[in-house]
């Protein structure tokens, strides 16, 4: 009797799958660069000019994404709220891993009584979802671009601290850390030189997958009213003013909120790329 062929499916390998991720987030960025450059070198709109004249126009070459209902160009304000969305939430990222990895290689290598208050500190903040407590303190601080940053800072640093004292806690049982330490190096050249590198790349997909979280939270809360404030040309606020439109011109919310689904998909390729580069899995959860 012959035996009958069996087939197997193969998945595709993590190469592939990476060049993929590479030439979609090329494009994208092709893209930007392009519709950057022809708005700002060609068109030059002023984004915060009112022109009642010129108000809810349709595409043109003057105007290639219309005009909203103060006669401001769309393109050249979604460009512009592209660089405040990204610029305070990376600006949120950068400051959360600033207090963040000090405060966990401290407290994972320290132990006792420092670990001990760094965990009643963090389950503090963890104690509520993070959206929650932004909210919260975003609403007790005032509305604005610069309170909104400081409460999602508030919120984000304990993640990274608690996931670099994780790392710190297993590594610092080590051989080399021992050997380092009867070597005569000091406490902070062990962590800078030898702990530092291992906690790296976990920093790295956190920073990552967290990226998308915090545009998504900056332009949520600009849309109910707590982050940017009109005229600052933001997405969540740009979805907001046009909300009265949606039926007249429905295309002024539909391209802030593409935008914003675009930057948080890019973001999210770029954790997961980053999770098989460093061979992530169970550490760091998205």
């Amino acid at each position: 009797m012959k035996s009958m062929p069996v087939r197997v499916r193969t998945r595709p390998s993590k190469s592939k799958k990476h060049s993929v991720q590479a030439i979609v987030a090329a494009l994208f960025a092709l893209l930007v660069i392009a519709a950057s450059v022809y708005t700002f070198l060609y068109l030059k709109h002023d984004p915060t000019l009112t022109d009642l004249r010129g108000r809810l126009l349709g595409a043109s070459m003057l105007h290639p994404l219309g005009t909203d209902h103060l006669g401001r160009d769309v393109l050249t304000r979604l460009l512009l709220g592209g660089g405040q969305t990204l610029g305070y939430s990376l600006l949120a990222l950068g400051a959360a891993l600033v207090i963040g990895i000090p405060f966990g290689l401290i407290a994972g290598y320290k132990r006792g009584w420092v670990d001990k208050l760094f965990m009643r500190i963090a389950d503090g903040f963890l104690a509520f979802p993070d959206t929650i407590v932004a909210i919260v303190l975003s609403g007790l601080l005032g509305a604005g671009i610069s309170n909104l940053v400081l409460a999602i800072v508030i919120v984000k640093w304990v993640s990274y601290a608690r996931l670099v004292r994780s790392t710190v806690l297993s590594e610092s049982q080590k051989d080399y850390i021992r050997i380092a330490r009867t070597n005569g190096l000091s406490d902070a050249r062990i962590m800078i030189k030898h702990l530092l590198p291992h906690i790296a790349g976990h920093v790295l997909v956190l920073a990552s997958l967290d990226l998308g979280k915090i545009i998504l939270l900056i332009s949520s809360l600009s849309y109910i009213g707590l982050g940017a404030q009109p005229p600052t040309p933001e997405w969540g606020a740009m979805l907001n003013d046009s909300r009265p439109y949606f039926q007249s011109r429905p295309e002024l919310m539909v391209y802030p909120g593409l935008a914003i689904v675009s930057v948080v998909l890019l973001a999210n390729m770029l954790g997961d790329y980053l999770r098989d580069r460093f061979d992530v899995k169970k550490e760091v959860q998205p």
